[in-house]
C-alpha cells in the first residue's frame, strides 16, 4: 500500500471515529433535556449534522444507538466519579459534581425505567456502579467489619449517596451546596459511627 493511500485511508477514519463521537455527543445531550423514549433519530441526526442514514450506519439502529449511548454515558460516569479512597470529602465533593451534571437525566430514566425495559437496564447498571463506587470508595472503613455488618454499613452509605438523597437536599429541600454536602457527610459520619 501506498503512503498517499495509507493517508486516505488514516483520514477516513478519522473522519469517521468524529462523526461516531458526534452522534453519541448529541444523543446524550438530547437524553439530559428529554425522556430518552421521547428521542427520535431524525433528532439525533439533527443535532450531529448528519443524516439519519448515517447514524444507521453507524449504529445499525435506534437501539444500537441508544445501547452505544449507555455505554459512553457510564465510561464517562465512571471516570467523572473516581474519588479517592477513604476521603470523605472528596467523595462527597465529586459526587455532587457528578449529580449536578448528570442527576437531572438520571432522575428522567429512573422515571420510565418500569415502561421501558432498556431504560431499565441503564438504570440497573448504574445501580451496580453506584454500590461498586461505595464499596471501593469506603474500603477503608469496611474492611474491618464482619461480613454481614459490611453489608448493612454498605447498604447504608449507597442510601446516604444516592441520587434521590441529593435530590431531596438540593431539589426539594432547596439547601445550598455546602449545605447539603456538609449533612451527607455528616450522614455518612452517623453510619460509620463517626464523630462528626
Amino acid at each position: 500500500m501506498n503512503a498517499k493511500r495509507a493517508y486516505v485511508q488514516t483520514a477516513r477514519a478519522a473522519a469517521a471515529a468524529r462523526t461516531r463521537q458526534r452522534i453519541l455527543d448529541a444523543t446524550v445531550a438530547l437524553a439530559r433535556r428529554q425522556m430518552s423514549v421521547e428521542i427520535v433519530l431524525n433528532d439525533v441526526a439533527e443535532s450531529a449534522a448528519v443524516s439519519v442514514q448515517t447514524v444507521l450506519r453507524h449504529f445499525g439502529s435506534r437501539d444500537g444507538l441508544f445501547e452505544a449511548a449507555a455505554a459512553y454515558a457510564v465510561r464517562q460516569v465512571t471516570a467523572e466519579r473516581r474519588s479517592p479512597v477513604g476521603d470523605i470529602a472528596a467523595a462527597v465533593r465529586s459526587l455532587f459534581d457528578h449529580y449536578e451534571r448528570w442527576g437531572e437525566m438520571m432522575l428522567r430514566l429512573l422515571a420510565q425505567e418500569t415502561r421501558d425495559p432498556k431504560t431499565h437496564a441503564v438504570t440497573e447498571q448504574g445501580r451496580e456502579l453506584h454500590r461498586d463506587w461505595v464499596g471501593e470508595v469506603f474500603a477503608p472503613m469496611l474492611a474491618a467489619r464482619s461480613s454481614d455488618a459490611r453489608e448493612i454499613v454498605t447498604d447504608l452509605l449507597v442510601i446516604a449517596t444516592d441520587l434521590y438523597t441529593w435530590k431531596l437536599l438540593t431539589r426539594d429541600r432547596r439547601l445550598p451546596r455546602d449545605q447539603a454536602e456538609a449533612r451527607v457527610r455528616h450522614l455518612i459520619a452517623a453510619i460509620l459511627g463517626e464523630s462528626s
